[in-house]
């Protein structure tokens, strides 16, 4: 099977770097990435987080694709729960014409951050919490197609004269958002980085069957996002991802600080309890971790498994140089 490789970025705080350089660290890879072959280059959002620096990823995804010639840029994703659809539409609308159709719109229900976070970007008005994801996504479509009924109050909105389209995406982890998706005509990224236990094929099959059922036309694009660092060793491999899963397990022990440096991890593990070791490896165990040889070959088996022709992978180190080692080892099977 021929795999496209592409990326989620979800613009880690490097401890390698001062905090501040992380945007520019993650334009730095994008146009490294544009050099090396990948498909896509998509920018997360996450609000008040000490780990992730991208609260705005439309300001990132214009910046990235002003300075890369051949990658697709785009949101992995706009969580839509905080926005107006038309806003969303005409950013991107925008942001699509001036770059020759490069564009992708991913939008996902998640807030992206705390219960605090989501009050403030609602304000002066309550966040709704994702109750109206459905329809807000329903809208959107609308508008970026141009295609809203005649009945519906918003259909005379022309959102830009003969702009270019934003490819649509729907993001999920668990298969909450595959019918609405398919339903809806929006492609498909299933983001198993996040949940990789609840991360199944069949996903993708409720998607396929509610695309086929509204009846639209050709085949929509699915992706499958892991989790993925690839070293010159497995053993390098394997220190190199000893941060981001701990920042998971970390998370789920209720502690909240600046990525640890490997050693730091390997130290941590060793004053682990049993059993807050045996989390630890099974988070491990979600992971794509190997040489570039062990890496293709997990990601050519979930493609396999998946359906799908399209693999993005998150890779999260404490050194942003280990970031852009893992993605040169990946590029070289390409």
């Amino acid at each position: 099977m021929s795999i496209k490789l592409s990326v989620v970025d979800q613009s880690p705080v490097h401890g390698s770097h001062p905090k501040i350089d992380a945007p520019r660290l993650t334009i730095e890879l994008a146009q490294l990435c544009d050099t090396l072959g990948y498909h896509r280059y998509w920018v997360a959002e996450h609000h008040d987080s000490i780990h992730f620096a991208n609260p705005c990823p439309e300001i990132l995804v214009a910046t990235i694709a002003s300075l890369t010639q051949n990658i697709r840029v785009g949101s992995g994703g706009v969580m839509l729960s905080h926005y107006s659809p038309l806003k969303v539409a005409e950013t991107f609308g925008m942001m699509a014409t001036l770059n020759n159709g490069r564009i992708d719109l991913g939008i996902g229900r998640a807030p992206g951050g705390t219960g605090l976070t989501s009050q403030a970007l609602a304000y002066p008005h309550q966040p709704h919490h994702g109750d109206l994801y459905a329809q807000q996504a329903q809208m959107l479509a609308g508008f970026v197609n141009a295609n809203l009924p005649a009945e519906h109050p918003y259909s005379r909105i022309n959102v830009l004269p003969d702009s270019i389209k934003p490819e649509l995406w729907m993001l999920g982890s668990s298969g909450g958002s595959a019918g609405l998706a398919g339903h809806l005509g929006y492609n498909i990224a299933l983001a198993r980085f996040i949940d990789p236990d609840n991360c199944h094929p069949s996903i993708f099959d409720t998607y396929s069957e509610e695309w086929k059922q509204a009846g639209h036309e050709g085949t929509p694009n699915k992706m499958l996002a892991i989790a993925c660092i690839c070293a010159d060793t497995e053993e390098e491999a394997k220190l190199r991802t000893g941060t981001a899963v701990y920042r998971k397990l970390a998370a789920q022990m209720g502690q909240r600080e600046d990525f640890l440096t490997p050693s730091q991890v390997q130290d941590r593990y060793r004053e682990l309890p049993a059993s807050y070791q045996a989390e630890y490896d099974h988070i491990l165990n979600g992971y794509t971790v190997g040489t570039p040889d062990q890496c293709w070959q997990e990601m050519e088996q979930l493609a396999s498994q998946f359906g799908c022709d399209e693999i993005a992978t998150v890779c999260v180190t404490y050194s942003h140089h280990d970031r852009m080692d893992s993605y040169r080892l990946l590029a070289k099977h390409l």
